[in-house]
């Protein structure tokens, strides 16, 4: 790990296929957006295959998207994996957007990876998305530690922002969260600012140098001794308070010098277990350079602190028809089980998928069972189909390069799985298996669409499917009620990536239109109404009378249909064509065409002629009964009111509550959590809450979540009514 005597890679280099799960490492990195995530990545890769077997520097150290949108966005929206050898491991970095937009890339890293490595940048801090996301690992006891980056900025302060990451990531425990290393800052520049040179180790009491370009070791000067002591002891004792050797406080107390070989032992075993989080420092490496100030000694700590896939334990598996399956942990000799990570559409190979192979070995060009979850309610189409496997292959920038297999533990590429969708599971074609699925976040924000062309219609529905297959946190919506294409997303980013995936990818240009809610009429108070349907036309005419009263039902009771019709002035036999009639009248709505429901329709009397009576005749006449009754009664426009919970740290809770009344809300409760945050329960129109993902975002500082469900119905305000009212006039 970081403090041993500057080990330098034995085998480094671009990833090749593993043949051990014992030397994998999967780490995912996390951070808020410009933490500099990538730029680390990009950094690790340099360092990791920088140098060749003659010691030049290699053409293709960094790592670039093939996805162009994230170069015209400046920013990561997706998952990436990039796969770097050093020391004989092979290291699978995933790196995450840090936009709140993408929390599904981010979702997918999580369980594609082992441990994990926060990216905070030394001038902005340690915001509350990246908190949350410290819980989330915390709450599964994953393994973390934590970069500090940006150190070349004025504001850059080491010890401090160390301090913020204890305040923020160690609640429990902030003697867990320590340093490992202390930047060495050089000669001040003209504005004053000292860049950092390089690093001291706490525990070897070594200083590594980067200044030149490459790292070099030295011992320390006196005058730098004095200030790592404190540190240093501050360190010894956070390790030792996690030993697994309960003499060694004992003996540490007692004056005796402990080997820096079992404190590094310790404090990597510390590690792996997740109760210890080290505090490390990186910066790029200057232009010309073999190394990044600090890459080795992250790659050292990811190596030998961060626990093999071995020592993870599978999610669930169960066969097709939900019999628990128990496997080994991460056997490559076991039955195949493999999960779909991401998926993605390459301009030139087609649709490719990153996949995490839990057990056993997957091999190119063999025939594999890819099992969905049938998230049918998010527009995907269910599958439980046998695919042939494509090649497989291990990323770098544009390149792919071909692996032989993919063992237990390892990831990969994998190509022409048609079907296959995020979240699927490929096992055995004879012995079918299914994973359990991560949570993923509900997509909240509605874009109504609709083809910009008779040629975008042609292929908007091709274009969508695809769209939600790549993205489990994309939901379709066929809406039957207001009769739009809604595609809903985590919030404007989201959306913006999705329509010009949709306009660049698949060809299909979109417009976008205001979303509607599903809106409902219903009687304010009882009414009647006569309806008398009469043509003759030659040869038999058509002949229906009925006279029905309408009153309104409690809140969910739909329509009720009764017959109370003395003397046979209505044929039983044209009674159930009555019903049909003002029900499909009621489908239609009676006042601004919205669906009517929760009213009584009683049918009290008619007339019938014995040649010119009809089904439809009665029919008709049921519905023209049903429009003249609503003709002079008071008819309330019924809005959806959605059931809301808010998950807010306690800072905000003001705010949110007085914009969720403000919303036409009711706030029915507060309950406090875990955390600092609150959670609030309101009841709110649906229609208020349109955009309320975004808005929400930016009244919290993106540190606050929510749900929302279906409640009920309910009449609109009187003036808001009429608005649309008048809308639908005008349109």
């Amino acid at each position: 790990m970081g403090d041993k005597a500057n080990a330098h890679p034995g085998a480094a280099g671009r990833a090749t296929a593993a043949d051990h799960p014992a030397s994998v490492r999967n780490v995912v990195l996390v951070g808020h957006s410009g933490s500099g995530k990538t730029t680390l990545v990009e950094a690790l890769a340099l360092t990791a295959g920088a140098v060749n077997r003659a010691g030049r520097v290699e053409d293709g150290g960094t790592v670039s998207d093939y996805d162009e949108i994230e170069h015209r966005q400046q920013r990561s929206v997706q998952l990436s994996l990039v796969p770097v050898d050093w020391d004989g491991y092979k290291v699978n970095l995933l790196d995450t957007p840090g936009y709140a937009d993408f929390v599904g890339e981010l979702r997918a890293g999580l369980r594609a990876a082992d441990a994990a490595l926060f990216v905070v940048s030394a001038s902005d801090g340690v915001d509350g998305s990246t908190r949350m996301v410290w819980e989330e690992c915390a709450a599964v006891g994953m393994p973390r530690a934590i970069v500090i980056t940006h150190l070349e900025s004025a504001r850059a302060d080491f010890e401090s922002m160390t301090r913020t990451c204890a305040e923020a990531f160690g609640a429990d425990d902030p003697d867990a969260v320590l340093p490992l290393y202390l930047p060495l800052h050089g000669v001040p520049g003209p504005d004053g600012h000292a860049p950092v040179s390089g690093l001291v180790g706490l525990l070897s009491q070594k200083v590594f140098d980067y200044a030149s370009g490459e790292r070099k070791e030295s011992e320390p000067g006196p005058d730098q001794l004095p200030r790592i002591e404190e540190a240093r002891n501050r360190l010894i004792e956070g390790i030792i308070a996690e030993s697994e050797d309960e003499t060694l406080m004992d003996r540490y107390l007692g004056g005796e010098e402990i080997d820096v070989k079992t404190l590094i032992g310790d404090l990597e075993r510390a590690v792996a277990r997740g109760v210890f989080f080290p505090v490390l420092a990186a910066a790029p490496a200057a232009e010309g350079s073999r190394q990044g100030l600090g890459t080795v000694e992250l790659l050292e700590l990811i190596t030998g602190g961060f626990p093999t896939p071995l020592e993870r334990a599978a999610p669930g598996v169960t066969t097709v028809d939900g019999r628990a399956r128990e496997l080994k942990a991460c056997d490559p000799n076991g039955p195949l089980v493999a999960e779909v990570v991401k998926t993605a559409s390459d301009p030139y190979v087609g649709r490719v998928s990153l996949v995490r192979v839990f057990s056993g070995t997957l091999r190119p060009d063999a025939t594999v069972h890819v099992s969905g979850h049938g998230l049918a309610d998010r527009g995907h189409e269910d599958h439980d189909v046998d695919e042939r496997v494509g090649a497989l292959s291990a990323p770098f920038g544009k390149q792919q390069r071909p692996l032989t297999h993919c063992i237990a533990g390892d990831l990969a590429c994998v190509a022409k799985l048609g079907r296959a969708e995020t979240g699927d599971t490929l096992s055995a074609k004879d012995d079918p298996l299914l994973m359990e699925p991560w949570e993923m976040p509900d997509p909240l924000l509605p874009l109504a669409i609709q083809a910009h062309s008779k040629a975008d219609e042609d292929k908007l529905s091709q274009g969508l499917s695809r769209l939600v297959a790549e993205d489990p946190t994309m939901r379709l919506e066929q809406n039957q009620d207001t009769h739009q294409v809604v595609l809903w997303c985590l919030g404007e980013a989201h959306a913006d990536v999705a329509l010009e995936r949709l306009r660049n990818r698949y060809g299909v240009q979109v417009d976008l239109v205001p979303h509607k809610v599903s809106l409902r009429e219903t009687f304010a108070a009882k009414a009647q109404g006569r309806g008398r349907h009469v043509k003759q036309s030659g040869g038999h005419g058509q002949f229906a009378i009925c006279e029905i009263e309408v009153e309104p039902l409690p809140g969910g009771t739909g329509i009720e249909f009764v017959d109370k019709v003395i003397g046979g002035a209505v044929p039983r036999q044209f009674i159930p064509s009555v019903e049909k009639g003002v029900r499909a009248q009621a489908a239609r709505g009676v006042a601004a065409g919205h669906p009517l429901l929760d009213v009584r329709i009683t049918l009290l009397d008619g007339k019938a002629h014995s040649v010119d009576s009809s089904d439809a005749a009665f029919q008709t006449a049921g519905a023209l009964a049903l429009r003249e009754a609503a003709v002079d009664a008071k008819i309330h426009l019924l809005e959806p009111v959605a059931e809301v919970t808010v998950l807010v740290g306690d800072d905000y809770v003001g705010a949110v509550m007085s914009d969720l009344s403000g919303r036409r809300g009711r706030v029915l409760g507060t309950e406090q959590t875990t955390g600092g945050r609150t959670l609030i329960r309101a009841e709110v129109p649906e229609i208020e809450i349109g955009r309320y993902a975004v808005d929400l975002r930016s009244l919290s500082h993106g540190t606050a979540r929510f749900n929302r469900a279906y409640a009920r119905h309910e009449p609109m305000p009187p003036q808001i009514a009429e608005r649309i009212r008048e809308e639908a006039g005008d349109a």
